[in-house]
């Protein structure tokens, strides 16, 4: 009988154990994540879920894939504004405590009050802030807030803090760039083997910079051949890929933004998506001198002027790979790298304007009123536009 009584013991106490092991663990699976210790919003806070757990788990960016739907825990001040500022795509969503409060109906950057939407909201717990992007990725990077903690005097946390709001993510993206930059390298080889004399024409230095008002044999050929033909695609797409590294989302490119829809992770369709655009523009270039020239009378001009553009775009797009090489490998150590490459295409949008310029006002004096307007409507315009498209798009 004793011995009896002494298993039944033993069989309650370890029923127990396994009982109250069991409850803590289920305790622990679905006991939400910490909020942040400040008001605001942070950049290391996002939160996935965790289909296999059932629970929330901390982003970790180039660790996690990309996901449609993001959260993190916010902590709203009584009777203070809490200001979010975030760049959206078509659909993309806000939930607050599994309460939809916002939607996009076309991209665009967008403010809205998380306070005054959670109003009826005890603002002493944390509240559950949810980004979804059915048909894409939400950019994070984008996100921002202003909360005001006292009166006329606020705190701004940046998203990323220290460092550029536009950045490269630093896994999947840095591979397909580099495996991409290999690609191009191997296709200058190419271009390089089968038209040996045709490159060292194009790129003589020397003739580049001279002083000399001789007519150039490269500015005297014609302006269509299958070398030229190839090497516009092959700085179309060097270009494309710097491009593809600065602007990590489209949010900085509000044009793209508002016509194009491509996920900011297809990282080759915007590859692809750039190339078409320079080559559209460069070739679009040839139109408009045309065009111009033939408004302004100064058609003799037309193979001189779009040859010399040529020159100058193709020779000082070879550096272009280079500067992505510096761009990819100093990114996260050293982050002025991001205003040199972007001063790069600054510089090459540049000299490529006033080298035409010069060679123009060699032939006929840019003192000449008609001349002057002639190169302002065919150099000067593209070149103001093109420096607000893709050059002066990062906020201070």
């Amino acid at each position: 009988m004793g011995r009896i009584a002494h298993h039944l013991v033993r069989w309650l106490l370890v029923s127990l154990l396994v009982w109250g092991g069991s409850n803590l663990a289920r305790a622990a699976e679905y006991r939400p994540l910490p909020p942040a210790a400040a008001p605001g919003l942070s950049a290391d806070n996002w939160l996935l879920h965790d289909a296999t757990g059932n629970r929330l788990i901390l982003y970790l960016p180039g660790y996690h894939a990309p996901a449609h739907a993001y959260y993190q825990w916010v902590r709203l001040l009584p009777r203070q504004p809490f200001q979010l500022a975030f760049a959206a795509a078509p659909g993309l969503s806000l939930f607050l405590d599994n309460q939809l409060i916002f939607t996009a109906a076309k991209a665009g950057r967008y403010t809205i009050d998380l306070a005054a939407l959670a109003a009826a909201a005890p603002a002493s717990r944390p509240h559950l802030l949810a980004v979804w992007q059915p048909d894409g990725y939400p950019s994070l990077s984008t996100f921002t807030s202003e909360v005001a903690v006292a009166a006329r005097t606020t705190v701004r946390q940046p998203a990323v803090t220290g460092r550029a709001v536009l950045r490269l993510p630093p896994a999947q993206s840095e591979n397909v760039l580099l495996v991409l930059l290999l690609l191009l390298g191997l296709l200058y080889g190419v271009v390089r083997s089968a038209y040996p004399a045709g490159l060292a024409r194009i790129f003589q230095v020397n003739e580049l910079f001279g002083s000399s008002a001789e007519p150039q044999s490269f500015l005297a050929r014609p302006a269509f051949t299958w070398l030229n033909l190839g090497l516009v695609v092959l700085f179309s797409l060097s270009l494309a890929l710097l491009l593809t590294a600065l602007h990590t989302d489209f949010s900085s490119l509000p044009l793209l933004q508002q016509v194009l829809n491509v996920p900011d992770s297809a990282i080759v369709m915007r590859v692809l998506l750039y190339t078409s655009l320079i080559l559209a523009f460069i070739f679009g270039k040839y139109i408009l001198v045309e065009l111009l020239s033939y408004i302004f009378d100064l058609r003799p001009l037309v193979n001189l002027h779009y040859r010399e553009f040529l020159r100058t775009t193709l020779l000082l797009g070879l550096l272009l790979p280079i500067v992505l090489l510096l761009y990819l490998g100093l990114n996260d150590h050293w982050t002025p790298i991001v205003g040199l490459a972007n001063g790069f295409v600054l510089l090459l949008l540049t000299l490529t304007v006033l080298r035409v310029a010069r060679t123009l006002h060699q032939r006929a004096s840019l003192l000449n009123l008609h001349l002057f307007a002639y190169l302002c409507a065919t150099e000067v315009l593209p070149l103001a536009v093109l420096l607000k498209l893709i050059v002066f798009t990062y906020p201070a």
